[in-house]
């Protein structure tokens, strides 16, 4: 096996469990058996997601056999992970629609020719309840608490549903059942991805390797890519708001996303990385060409990722972004901001009264866009490049 195929596949992981049986599978010099799961909780990914499905078509790109397996199932039952409280399950109707809309989008990086999608309705409504009976013999309540969200809310004295300990069961049987080689999950999966490895001892199976990925930060550089926090970019989203919220990101934050979401090579990558420490190129052209990548793969070619990039570059050409623009952080306590107050606790402004009447004059960009609502709230968690008049400028971060 080539040293540089091992180090592809290895890049951005966060854990093999184990390395030497990953190695040894890939030794076999057949194609491996590659899953990961999502389940359909919302109708669109985002970036985040597809830290997980790059990682999927590098093995396709080697050969191997890509389960990608959508938990209609499981979607039902609501994965607690991370989860302080019991989770509401979604309706057998919005998990269906989800998933369709699943499929859609993951063959913008896969190819669908050779990608086999799987729904684990399939085994499970084949399930008779003696069958799930068996299964739950197969782990314990002690394992099931060994889990950190779990155990958290066991010691709390937080309700945990019995429903809840089926999750990272079924997980686990759905690696039984498409007879996985290896799982790839993100690093807050860990656990039930071992349940999986657990379990295909039990049925007297070759264990998986399990390989965990990092969760990808959002826009804010602190807490994880997610809709809810209104700090994500959408697959779906359009090429230009596409561009524009990749172009907003820190400059130490475009590393991270290079490493996670680029098809690039490291080697390349660490050249544009020295250039931009030794001060030989702008580190905005270089996140130029990541927002051009990134475009280019969800919007059907380079031409997409060009005609964004020259939309970009106009529209912010009229208000001069300077290079070493501020980069300001604010906290909020009530998870979100007014404007008016934002822009005068950046100092944009003198006070609340000149920020309003700045906005009445049209004079008030938010990411190169014109406001015009004084009472705008921006929530927590984002960030945005902020313009007053034409020369007072400041990237802007919102936390809590």
């Amino acid at each position: 096996m080539q040293e540089d195929v091992l180090n592809n596949l290895l890049r951005g992981t966060e854990e093999i469990l184990v390395k030497h049986e990953f190695v040894k599978k890939l030794e076999e010099g057949r194609p491996l058996r590659i899953k990961a799961g999502f389940d359909p909780t919302a109708p669109d990914l985002h970036l985040g997601h597809t830290v997980l499905i790059n990682k999927l078509k590098q093995f396709q790109d080697y050969g191997h056999e890509i389960l990608f397996l959508i938990g209609d199932f499981t979607g039902m039952i609501g994965d607690p992970t991370g989860k302080n409280v019991t989770r509401k399950p979604l309706s057998q109707e919005d998990v269906q629609a989800n998933a369709l809309t699943y499929q859609e989008q993951i063959f913008k990086i896969l190819d669908p020719d050779k990608t086999k999608t799987m729904f684990n309705s399939t085994w499970m409504n084949a399930m008779s309840p003696a069958d799930l009976i068996q299964l739950a013999a197969k782990h314990t309540v002690a394992r099931m608490l060994e889990r950190d969200d779990f155990s958290k809310r066991y010691k709390s004295g937080q309700a945990i549903a019995i429903h809840e300990f089926l999750y990272p069961l079924i997980q686990g049987y759905d690696s039984v059942a498409m007879k996985a080689d290896v799982e790839l999950g993100g690093t807050d999966q860990k656990f039930n991805l071992l349940v999986g490895r657990q379990l295909q001892e039990t049925y007297g199976q070759s264990p998986q390797v399990v390989m965990t990925m990092p969760i990808l930060e959002g826009l804010d550089g602190a807490q994880k890519m997610s809709k809810s926090l209104n700090n994500y970019i959408g697959i779906a989203d359009a090429p230009d708001d596409m561009f524009g919220k990749i172009m907003s990101i820190s400059d130490d934050l475009m590393w991270r996303y290079f490493e996670l979401l680029s098809f690039e090579k490291m080697t390349v990558i660490n050249t544009y990385k020295e250039k931009c420490i030794s001060g030989e190129e702008n580190p905005r052209n270089i996140k130029y060409e990541l927002a051009k990548e990134i475009v280019s793969r969800f919007h059907g070619g380079t031409s997409a990722g060009e005609n964004a990039m020259q939309h970009f570059i106009a529209q912010f050409q009229r208000g001069a972004i300077p290079d070493d623009i501020v980069e300001i952080t604010l906290k909020t306590d009530n998870g979100s901001y007014c404007i008016a107050n934002l822009l005068k606790d950046a100092e944009l402004t003198a006070s609340t009264s000149e920020a309003v009447r700045m906005i009445n004059q049209n004079a008030v960009k938010i990411d190169g866009e014109k406001i015009s609502d004084p009472k705008l709230i921006i929530q927590s968690g984002t960030q945005h490049i902020y313009q007053v008049g034409k020369r007072k400028f400041a990237r802007i971060f919102v936390v809590d």
